[in-house]
C-alpha cells in the first residue's frame, strides 16, 4: 500500500517539474515562485518536524537549530570554495551546486517515501495522512528541482533527470522502509541540516536572482504566494 501512496508522490513531483520547464518566458516569476515555496518548506514543514524529532539540546540550543545554521554554513562554504577553484567564471554560476543541491532534494524525497512506509507500519490512518502531506508537497519539490538545476547552468537533460531521480526517490524510500528503520533523532537532525542549506539557497540565490532583472511587484507576490501554499499545505495535512 505504501508503495502504492508513493507512486502519487511521483507523479505529483513530475508534475511540479514540467510547470517549472513551461514557464520559462517568465523565468523571474517561476524563480520568485520556487523562493516562496523553499521558505514555506523550510519554516513551515521542515524546522518544525526536525525540532520534534531531535529533541536534544546541545549548551541549551536543540540539537536540529545547530545542523540547521551548519546546513546552511555547509551550502555557502560549498559554493564559496566551488567559486575559488575556477568552477565559477563572468559571474555565471556553478553547475556543480545545482547538482548537489538537486541531489539533496532528491534525498529529502527519499526520507518523505521512508516516512510513508513508517507511518504505514504504525497504521492506515497514520500512513494516509503522511501521504496526503508528502504528496502535496511533492509538487513543489519537483519544481524547485528543476528550477535549481536549470538555475545553476545545467543543460536541460540533467535538469529532467534530476527531476526523475527526485519523482522516484519516494517510492524507493517507501518500498525500503520495509527492511530500514531510521532512528528518529537522526531523521530529526538530517532535516534540520537540509532545511539551513534549503534556506541559503532560496535567501542567497533564487530570490537575488529573481528580482535581479525583474523588481517587480508580481515577482514578490509570487513569492508570498509559494510560502502561503505551504502554509495551506502543511494545514490540511494536520
Amino acid at each position: 500500500m505504501a508503495v502504492l501512496v508513493a507512486l502519487g508522490a511521483f507523479l505529483m513531483t513530475l508534475a511540479g517539474g514540467w510547470t517549472a520547464g513551461r514557464v520559462t518566458d517568465r523565468r523571474h516569476l517561476v524563480l520568485g515562485l520556487a523562493g516562496g515555496l523553499m521558505l514555506g518548506v523550510v519554516g513551515l514543514d521542515l524546522l518544525p518536524e526536525s525540532l520534534q524529532a531531535a529533541g536534544d539540546e546541545v549548551f541549551g540550543v536543540p540539537a536540529a537549530l545547530l545542523l540547521f545554521v551548519a546546513g546552511f554554513l555547509f551550502a555557502h562554504t560549498v559554493e564559496r570554495l566551488l567559486a575559488a577553484h575556477g568552477a565559477e567564471e563572468d559571474g555565471h554560476r556553478t553547475p556543480e551546486v545545482g547538482l548537489t543541491a538537486a541531489g539533496a532534494m532528491v534525498l529529502h524525497s527519499a526520507m518523505d517515501g521512508v516516512a510513508i512506509g513508517a507511518a504505514f507500519q504504525v497504521g492506515g490512518g497514520m500512513g494516509a495522512a503522511v501521504a496526503v502531506a508528502v504528496i502535496a508537497h511533492d509538487f513543489a519539490d519537483g519544481f524547485n528541482t528543476f528550477t535549481l538545476t536549470t538555475l545553476y547552468g545545467n543543460a536541460r537533460r540533467r535538469a529532467v533527470a534530476m527531476l526523475v531521480a527526485d519523482a522516484a526517490a519516494p517510492v524507493a524510500g517507501a518500498a525500503s522502509a520495509s527492511f530500514v528503520s531510521i532512528p528518529e533523532p537522526v531523521l530529526g537532525g538530517y532535516l534540520g541540516f537540509f532545511g539551513g542549506a534549503l534556506l541559503y539557497l532560496a535567501a542567497a540565490e533564487i530570490l537575488p536572482e529573481a528580482h535581479h532583472t525583474h523588481p517587480a511587484r508580481s515577482t514578490l507576490l509570487c513569492t508570498v504566494a509559494g510560502a502561503g501554499f505551504m502554509w495551506l499545505v502543511v494545514g490540511l495535512a494536520e
